[in-house]
């Protein structure tokens, strides 16, 4: 593995995503190098941030719940599952599972309108969840990218944030942490300096002390990154003081 190999490691490393064998050979190249060691600590403590800011606290009675089910769930003895059923039995199962079709689809009529309301409430979570874990994938790519650079900063009120930029995926994740709640009916927005033009890069969650955002839009030629205040639903441009700026890394 050569030199420039390695220096391309750093974010990997940082997400505990190299083999042993890279591991070791990485490790070993630390020692002697300030810029990576560097880099690799920055990229450590943006993951650890990331991990906080998306994790949530289960409820406090899914132990219990799981505990339970574990006593009362049989497990299946290998193999068990391969076995035919005798002809009876086959045929006693087909019929209950179309009395429990029949049923089903009896009770649908009956919920109706109530039924309609719950299965395109259940396809919002499905699309909801989709794309949060597609956002969360782009996240961890931007982080592992080769080329991931990160800067921070202190924000205000105590809050610190850190931006992290990969030119080659052409995106940027921005990290905050202890971010005052805005005023009621506003938002924080983050925009893209393009040479002092702001561009909108989407919005921050208002509920959410600690978060990770991935900025909406390409990097492209960009210089800087800033926050303001808007009106809840974020604005077209700019309309208060941006309460932080910060240059993008190179």
């Amino acid at each position: 593995m050569t030199t420039i190999d390695l220096h391309r490691l750093t974010g990997a490393y940082a997400l505990h995503a190299l083999s042993d064998e890279e591991n070791a050979s990485f490790e070993r190249h630390l020692a002697d190098c300030e810029t990576c060691a560097q880099e690799t600590a920055e990229l450590s403590a943006t993951a650890a941030r990331l991990g906080l800011a998306v994790a949530t606290t289960p409820a406090p009675a899914l132990r219990e719940r799981v505990l339970r089910r574990i006593t009362t769930v049989r497990q299946e003895t290998p193999g068990a599952s391969t076995r035919a059923l005798p002809r009876h039995a086959g045929l006693k199962a087909r019929l209950l599972s179309r009395w429990a079709l029949t049923a089903c689809l009896a009770a649908a009529a009956a919920l109706g309108g109530t039924t309609v309301w719950q299965h395109h409430r259940a396809e919002d979570a499905r699309t909801q969840a989709d794309q949060a874990s597609r956002t969360s994938e782009e996240i961890a790519a931007v982080l592992a990218a080769p080329d991931a650079s990160t800067l921070g900063a202190r924000l205000t009120d105590g809050a610190t944030g850190t931006v992290v930029v990969s030119r080659s995926r052409d995106r940027a994740v921005f990290v905050v942490s202890g971010m005052a709640r805005p005023p009621g009916g506003k938002v924080y927005q983050l925009w893209f300096d393009d040479d002092g033009t702001m561009r909108s890069a989407g919005l921050m969650d208002p509920d959410r002390a600690d978060q990770a955002v991935l900025m909406q839009g390409g990097v492209d030629r960009a210089s800087g990154m800033g926050i303001t205040v808007e009106p809840d639903g974020g604005s077209k441009q700019p309309t208060t003081t941006p309460i932080a700026l910060m240059p993008l890394p190179a």
